[in-house]
């Protein structure tokens, strides 16, 4: 039965035929009673993507983007060895990856899989490190950002001041005058000997020190190019960070990863454009990057800014040139940026009831699709893990039963009984 591959145009296919794709499930055929599995269902992963997987809650979002990560993990090595996975993973689910899945041993079998576990490398934020042993979660290693590695905007927004407020106009002009690598302490020392309002001036060292507390800086911090390795998955969990100010600790976290892994490839891309026009054949020094991001509406939103929302955006729009994908995973459509879904060139749709977020994908609907997207969602059958496929290079729409996790799946709702 022949295949079906999404997100490649027509000059690729005749190229690279089905190299350098990966299984993410079958296409489902027929309706009712006559429904049944198909054609296999592959993806691109040979150029970059913008990828938006919605749902409701408990639909299979979350086990939907790593399968992503599994197939990038099995592909061939003169592929893989191009390709790096980074995922944000915001509720501490991902890292089951390291386990196989022998409770769907079964199922699997049925698709002629078996379960398997994969190497994944989970980071903590450097400050949690006695949590996460006191809790005994298993994890690789930890990261940090360097104080000075945040602009004044990036210090405002995570401390939740506005620039053009006082407290916002004081930290930038410290922060103008501040030189090389600096500490907190640095910046709360230089702010004392400001001649400014004390009030406002203890206010803001108070914040500043406050933010020794999330655990994220250090006097080193990581280097990018750790996780811009050859084939390597790495997760970042910052599921720890709670509600409030813990989402803008989040989004500043987001933030810098998406700029260092941004100006790493931009770097790397003239380099890979010289030695092209030169016709010498160099291995890649720094791999195309793949960003998982889960709850993007929160780093993204359609409304208001963050710490991230920024670079999110230059991403989307200029980063095919540099090589950086990103798959964008959210329950409320409605609540994202409108240019992460106009922007995207695959649409996976798990269900859907909330009005809104179907009129968020309407906004988005192409020529190709002959009827309304309600009609697409109600003809997929009652069951987790089925989805529709909007495909803008090939402009077709699919409906999908999603391969299952060969890895455990962290995520499913735990059980009273």
């Amino acid at each position: 039965m022949p295949e079906i591959i999404v997100g490649r145009d027509w000059e690729d296919l005749k190229k690279y035929g089905n190299k350098g794709t990966i299984t993410i499930g079958k296409n489902i055929v027929g309706t009712g009673a006559e429904t049944h599995l198909a054609s296999e269902i592959k993806v691109d992963v040979l150029r970059p993507h913008v990828i938006v997987i919605v749902g409701k809650r408990g639909s299979g979002k979350s086990y939907t983007s790593q399968i992503f990560a599994e197939e990038m993990s099995k592909l061939p090595e003169e592929i893989k060895r191009n390709l790096c996975v980074i995922s944000i993973d915001t509720q501490g689910i991902f890292w089951s990856m390291k386990y196989p899945n022998n409770k769907q041993r079964d199922l699997l079998y049925q698709w002629g899989l078996k379960p398997e576990k994969f190497k994944v490398f989970e980071y903590v934020p450097f400050g949690q490190k006695e949590k996460f042993d006191k809790m005994g979660v298993l994890y690789d290693k930890t990261f940090s950002f360097k104080p000075n590695e945040l602009t004044p905007a990036d210090w405002c927004y995570s401390l939740g001041f506005d620039e053009n407020d006082l407290e916002g106009i004081l930290l930038s002009k410290v922060l103008n005058k501040m030189k090389g690598n600096y500490s907190i302490d640095d910046i709360a020392s230089k702010l004392r000997e400001e001649d400014f309002d004390e009030k406002i001036k203890l206010k803001v060292e108070n914040m500043l020190l406050n933010a020794k507390n999330w655990g994220i800086f250090s006097s080193e911090g990581t280097d990018i190019y750790e996780f811009l390795q050859p084939g390597k998955i790495v997760i970042f969990d910052v599921s720890l960070f709670g509600g409030g100010i813990g989402w803008n600790v989040k989004s500043l976290i987001v933030g810098l990863l998406m700029k260092k892994i941004y100006e790493a490839r931009v770097m790397a891309r003239r380099k890979e454009e010289l030695s092209t026009i030169e016709e010498e054949k160099k291995e890649r020094e720094v791999p195309l990057c793949w960003i998982i991001t889960d709850e993007a509406h929160n780093f993204i939103p359609s409304t208001g800014t963050t710490a991230a929302s920024d670079i999110i955006l230059t991403v989307i729009r200029q980063g095919r040139q540099p090589g950086i994908s990103q798959i964008f995973i959210t329950q409320m459509p409605d609540k994202l940026h409108s240019d992460v879904l106009s922007q995207a060139d695959l649409v996976i749709a798990h269900r859907l009831t909330s009005q809104r977020d179907i009129n968020a994908l309407k906004a988005i609907m192409q020529t190709y699709m002959l009827y309304s997207i309600e009609k697409y969602l109600d003809e997929l059958p009652k069951l987790k893990g089925v989805a529709l496929i909007l495909d803008d290079n090939s402009e077709r729409i699919y409906k999908i039963r999603i391969r299952p996790r060969q890895s455990w799946h962290g995520g499913e709702s735990p059980v009273a009984l």
